[in-house]
Parts: C-alpha cells; structure tokens; sequence
C-alpha cells in the first residue's frame, strides 16, 4: 500500500511513518503538493516472489540464460521495421 503525506504532516508523525514503512508500506513525502521523497523500509524490493535465478541477476548480475525468457512478440521484423 502507498500513502502520499505532506511533510509538515510527516515531520509531526515521523515515528508512525517509519513504523508503517517497516511493516512494508511506501510513503511518498510531498513538499507543496508534489511528491519529493520516498520512505521505504531497508530491505524494500528485497521482499519479492522472484526466482533465485532472477535474485542472483539483479544482485550480482549473474545471468543464466535458462532462467529469463523474453517475449519479443511485439519486434517487427526486419523489411516491416523499414517502413516506418
């Protein structure tokens, strides 16, 4: 869940604010209406239902051609591509 708070309204709750984003909610902080800032907890994006495949890529950019398959459906192919 995402909530989008202003920063006098953030600076008076910090404490609620960083406990919220420790149970895994994103706070966008805003300075006169428009969105300046993320609070996330640390280990934010780490928390996922991605592969250990796809998790070792992302981390230490091993990559294991069997692991990814790309969907290249939308790749016009070669004389149509010319065209435009």
């Amino acid at each position: 869940m995402m909530q989008t708070i202003n920063l006098y309204e953030a600076k008076n709750s910090f404490s609620k604010l960083v406990a919220a984003a420790q149970e895994g909610e994103v706070i966008i902080i805003a300075r006169n209406g428009k969105p300046t800032a993320k609070l996330v907890a640390l280990d934010y994006g780490e928390r996922s239902n991605w592969s250990e495949s796809v998790r070792a890529f992302m981390q230490e950019g091993q990559y294991d051609e069997q692991a990814f398959e790309v969907d290249r459906s939308d790749v016009l192919a070669m004389p149509e591509r010319d065209l435009f």
